[in-house]
């Protein structure tokens, strides 16, 4: 599956900048319209370290109203948080009416990293997976809009990226052992992700894969991704929603 995803795509700086505050626009006054019709959503970030989950995150909220988002950074499970059923944690951080959380990876990383470190049993990630699609058909069917996003990039450019971030006190800190031990064990690793996007990838919560060598490239393609979703979640919204005029096409792998 994603050894056919084609990572040289790029997009030059100046048609970056030409295109970028157009989908600015369009994506806040989406993000606008679904608050005052009360539809949430849902945008979940997953991809490999390096691979700019952060600087995504940074530049797609910079631009839209704090009142109507919330980004949800995901951490392991905390002590008292392992005394519930798995998921509990996350259906405390689902959005509120209107409300647009963006999840810096998410429920994912029961059968992703927690899988590979063997934080969890065979068991308990064979059977995430239908926990998984269970809860997101529950949102979906609630009437949440939900974006997935896998960011990609090679082995090499992952290792080239944390040598750069090794190098520098102001960021070598960013660098964890998970980081290190997924760059050593990248095939094991893709065996495993292309598992959860196989599995996991539903009408109601498709995956997006995202080719994440160009910074630029990434970006267009994620404010693309969110506006196609937003728009298409809002045309059901038969007689309430008042639609920007649209401006540009989504590209979806």
């Amino acid at each position: 599956m994603l050894e056919h995803v084609d990572l040289t795509l790029s997009v030059s700086k100046e048609e970056y900048k030409r295109r970028l505050p157009e989908l600015q626009e369009q994506l806040y006054e989406l993000v606008h319209t679904m608050f005052h019709s009360g539809i949430p959503s849902i945008v979940v970030l997953e991809g490999w370290a390096t691979s700019g989950k952060g600087s995504t995150i940074t530049l797609l909220t910079e631009r839209l109203d704090a009142r109507g988002f919330r980004v949800v950074p995901i951490m392991p499970p905390r002590t008292f948080e392992t005394q519930y059923p798995w998921l509990w944690r996350f259906w405390l951080k689902i959005p509120a009416a209107g409300q647009m959380m963006i999840f810096d990876q998410s429920w994912y990383r029961r059968v992703l990293t927690d899988r590979l470190i063997k934080t969890v049993t065979k068991r308990e990630w064979e059977t995430a997976y239908q926990d998984i699609n269970d809860f997101e058909e529950q949102l979906a069917n609630n009437g949440t809009a939900i974006v997935k996003l896998w960011l990609h990039i090679s082995k090499k450019e992952q290792k080239k990226r944390l040598k750069e971030l090794m190098k520098k006190k102001l960021t070598s800190w960013q660098v964890s052992e998970e980081d290190a031990f997924q760059n050593k064990s990248y095939k094991k690793h893709l065996k495993v992700v292309e598992e959860m996007l196989a599995r996991t990838d539903m009408d109601y919560a498709p995956w997006t894969i995202v080719e994440a060598t160009d910074k630029y490239f990434t970006r267009i393609k994620i404010y693309e991704s969110l506006i196609q979703t937003f728009r298409k979640r809002l045309k059901s919204f038969v007689g309430r929603a008042s639609l920007p005029a649209k401006k540009s096409k989504a590209a979806h792998a």
